[in-house]
């Protein structure tokens, strides 16, 4: 009775091509915008999660913020959290930051988990120029653990020192593509130098080192070739010499591969709560890469499930366009129940008859909604260069989705038809 029910329900869709083609309509563009969102917002996740996750699993960033308003100073931190930061808009003191002081008593206190502290300082934006040739650059401060922190592939010469930070270098370690564009002639550029143009200064840096710069490709397409800006990172202590503050609002702890991250991240923020002990108004805040990845991810699930949500009204827009067609389908066959009814037909049959037409119907609604979706998720995907994820529960669920609203839908109508009295259903005209 099923497979004969089925074949009669394609039979209908096969007589009324067009008819069927507008009532699913609703159902595929209700199942393409779910299937779309849910992709992209599982290809973004999937992305920020691949960035986060390069930048190092085991750094603990820890940075100043100012304190609840409901903080009492010396109240365990875990507790004070829940209070939210104050948005008082107000500026540190030079004795509220980090002081070069407390990171070396960090590194003295925990010299078993912890394999350096990254520091850095943003110079702000600037631009290689030599006659015609220019590149853009963001000058980053750097200490040599900097790199330790985050991953750079070096392609050419050394990177930052120790040394080259407690002399204050004019050294510099640039991308290559900045040494393409400012050394043609396809010399090594270690060792040459290079003439910075800042807002209100030019300064001469020595090429120390080469990197390979990883271009996003959505600043690819945001920004012109010529316009796009690489970073040149220098010695933190020569990006920051003509500034009065030299303390710094956050640092980078780099945890020993053995250390446990999270129990670091818990020892760092006690550790710290001790030092601001007795600072009312500032505090400092220790995270690491798990927490804000969590914090992220369950942000980005959040806002997909509720677009979701919104484009899933649709659905009940395509529902209500196959409870009306069937209902149109149960007047067009009035005879034919009435018909099948005098021969022998149930109520259940004429019922599951009209179910299953409505069923069919929203499946291959679905089907083709879930194909479109998947093509144009894909198709986003690969514009902003992400990586595509799809996920079985998602297709799985809109196709249990879409043929639950066919039923549902179609209930109302098979209702009607089953209870049609077949005397009245074969005089009808």
């Amino acid at each position: 009775m099923i497979i004969e029910n089925v074949q009669l329900a394609f039979s209908s869709l096969k007589s009324n091509k067009m008819r069927a083609l507008l009532t699913m309509l609703g159902i595929i563009i209700g199942i393409m915008s779910i299937i779309t969102i849910v992709v992209i917002g599982d290809a973004m996740t999937a992305t920020v999660s691949d960035n986060l996750s390069s930048l190092g699993a085991s750094n603990v960033t820890v940075s100043v913020q100012e304190r609840s308003a409901r903080q009492i100073p010396g109240m365990p931190m875990n507790f004070a959290q829940f209070g939210g930061s104050s948005r008082g808009g107000k500026t540190p003191e030079s004795s509220d930051l980090i002081s070069e002081k407390m990171i070396e008593g960090l590194k003295i206190n925990f010299p078993n988990d912890i394999a350096g502290v990254s520091l850095s300082h943003s110079g702000g934006s600037a631009r290689a120029q030599d006659g015609e040739r220019y590149a853009n650059v963001s000058i980053t401060g750097t200490n040599a653990d900097y790199f330790l922190a985050n991953g750079l592939t070096l392609v050419a010469g050394r990177l930052t020192s120790d040394a080259d930070v407690g002399e204050k270098a004019k050294t510099a370690v640039v991308s290559d593509r900045l040494a393409g564009r400012m050394f043609p002639d396809g010399a090594d550029p270690v060792g040459r130098q290079i003439k910075i143009y800042k807002s209100n200064a030019i300064e001469l840096y020595t090429v120390i080192g080469v990197y390979e710069y990883e271009q996003s490709p959505i600043m690819g397409r945001l920004v012109s070739e010529d316009e796009i800006s690489t970073a040149m990172y220098v010695p933190v202590s020569t990006a920051k010499q003509d500034l009065l503050e030299k303390n710094f609002n956050s640092i980078t702890v780099i945890g020993s591969p053995e250390t446990d991250v999270q129990k670091l991240t818990k020892t760092l923020q006690d550790y710290f709560d001790t030092l601001y002990f007795v600072n009312g108004t500032w505090r400092a805040n220790v995270s690491n890469m798990a927490t804000m990845l969590d914090t992220i991810t369950e942000t980005l699930n959040t806002i997909s499930l509720a677009i979701a949500f919104i484009a899933g009204i649709s659905l009940v827009v395509g529902g209500i366009g196959v409870m009306n067609i069937m209902l149109v389908s149960v007047t067009e066959r009035t005879r034919e129940i009435g018909t099948r009814k005098a021969l022998g037909a149930k109520n259940f049959h004429i019922r599951f008859q009209f179910v299953t037409e409505a069923l069919i119907i929203a499946l291959v609604g679905g089907i083709i909604g879930m194909a479109l979706g998947v093509l144009l998720g894909w198709a986003v995907a690969t514009v902003f260069g992400v990586k595509m994820v799809v996920s079985p529960f998602v297709i799985f669920g809109s196709m249990l989705f879409s043929m639950a609203i066919g039923v549902f839908f179609g209930l109302y109508p098979a209702n009607r038809a089953a209870k049609l009295d077949p005397i009245e259903a074969l005089r009808y005209e």
